[in-house]
């Protein structure tokens, strides 16, 4: 970073002392990656403001704890806390839940076969879709997703400008073709027309799954698929002008791919989606082996 920025404008962007740099800087190289080793409030600050500016301030001090020592800085949970507080960093706060759903309809309804055990044992027995939109100055651009329960990894996916079934037969499409599941997986959604229509129970049928549907108005039967709007929104479209849907694709595709790759999860032991799954993976091998 030096190279490319004057050492008084990086620590300037990060709030930290240039003093407190060099104080660092000059630390014996022998102790830097030893256990015990203590990190000045100055560095372990910079590490913090930089990780809350890479997950664009979702992380409270429990995440950031984590993410501190898997980056290989220990330090204590405690004075984590402290530092994030004495600063005024803290996590964006999620919005209240909004009704979405177009339920109204005269379609079949399938029954609720999950009843709200969202913890499958492995990859690709309980998957769950929902939609949600996002403002732009050309008009709605409607999101339709497909989760994976099991690593709470967004497997499917579909951006369109309209909220036809057409746009979550395609999200469930994409899943479908990346992960080939066995027969009888479990797709859980809501009870919107979209999911209930002939084009995507045909589809579900097509690729031998059994769909299942939360009771009426009851947004916790799909929990899970709220979870995640909540802080696609929160990191990536609240407090954000866009001009155009391009702008709003790539801003949800960008968090989309932090989410799956890096996004700690307190209900996966602090792992992304990915690193848990692939965690799964590695035990059954060594399982068979």
């Amino acid at each position: 970073m030096r190279q490319q920025y004057p050492v008084s404008v990086s620590c300037g962007v990060l709030e930290v002392s240039a003093s407190g740099y060099f104080n660092w800087l000059r630390r014996p190289r022998e102790m830097a990656g030893k256990p015990g080793a203590r990190h000045s409030d100055e560095a372990v600050l910079a590490h913090i403001r930089a990780i809350h500016a890479q997950v664009r301030g979702e992380y409270g001090w429990p995440r950031m704890h984590k993410e501190l020592l898997a980056r290989g800085i220990r330090v204590g949970k405690d004075r984590v806390r402290k530092l994030m507080k004495q600063h005024g960093i803290r996590a964006r706060t999620k919005r209240k839940f909004v009704v979405t759903t177009d339920s109204k309809h005269s379609l079949p309804v399938a029954p609720d076969l999950v009843q709200r055990r969202f913890n499958p044992e492995e990859p690709n027995r309980l998957w769950c879709g929902d939609i949600t939109y996002i403002a732009t100055d050309e008009g709605w651009l409607y999101l339709a997703a497909v989760i994976d329960l099991f690593s709470r990894q967004v497997v499917g996916w579909s951006l369109q400008p309209h909220m036809q079934a057409g746009l979550v037969k395609d999200a469930l499409a994409m899943a479908w073709w990346r992960r080939r599941p066995p027969p009888g997986l479990i797709f859980h959604s809501d009870r919107g027309s979209q999911y209930c229509s002939s084009e995507f129970q045909n589809a579900l049928k097509d690729w031998d799954m059994c769909s299942s549907m939360s009771r009426k108005g009851n947004c916790w039967d799909n929990a899970p698929t709220e979870s995640f709007w909540g802080r696609l929104k929160t990191a990536s479209v609240h407090g954000h002008k866009f001009a155009t849907r391009e702008q709003a694709r790539q801003a949800v595709m960008d968090w989309m791919a932090f989410y799956n790759h890096r996004r700690l999860h307190s209900s996966l032991g602090y792992l992304s989606p990915m690193q848990f799954e692939q965690r799964w993976y590695e035990a059954q091998r060594k399982k068979a082996a």
